[in-house]
């Protein structure tokens, strides 16, 4: 788990096969659904959400998507996908594509004044704030996840116990 966790990629992801069936991975799930008080377990169809309670919760925090899908009658295929909320996620996408826009837009811009002689100056400054702002995001990003490890982990110790049951 935590050779995953050092990669580069800000949403760790991983594969399991069980020797379960599907059927019988879900239902573990669900039971705890009703029953746990330490993570809040949602379910829809063949993927489950497991998260931490509101009061614990804060603006980065982890949760686990796991997709259970069927391989044949005896075992399934457990994918895992950590990560933020999925509105936050969204919205720190959203601003990477809009500094990369903008970066785009000075480079045109840039190379036009350029072209035509003219000071270009402030564009070459966009430029670098755009990369800056894209280095800070990633940095963030990066933080987020080294800071929330610990309860990444215990989601994925959660995670596991249910399964061995």
């Amino acid at each position: 788990m935590n050779e995953n966790l050092n990669q580069v990629v800000l949403r760790p992801r991983f594969k399991i096969e069980i020797n379960k069936k599907h059927s019988t991975v879900l239902e573990a799930f669900e039971a705890k659904k009703h029953n746990q008080s330490q993570f809040i377990v949602s379910r829809i169809d063949d993927h489950v959400f497991i998260k931490l309670p509101k009061a614990q919760q804060h603006f980065w925090s982890p949760q686990l998507h796991l997709e259970i899908n069927e391989v044949n009658n005896n075992t399934s295929q457990l994918y895992g996908l950590f990560g933020p909320n999925p509105t936050v996620w969204t919205l720190f996408m959203f601003l990477h594509f809009v500094i990369a826009g903008l970066f785009i837009a000075f480079c045109v811009w840039a190379y036009s004044n350029y072209a035509l002689k003219v000071d270009y100056h402030l564009q070459l400054w966009g430029i670098i704030l755009m990369v800056i702002l894209w280095f800070v995001l990633y940095f963030s990003g990066r933080i987020s996840k080294t800071s929330n490890q610990s309860e990444m982990t215990n989601l994925y110790t959660f995670m596991s116990f249910v399964l061995d049951e």
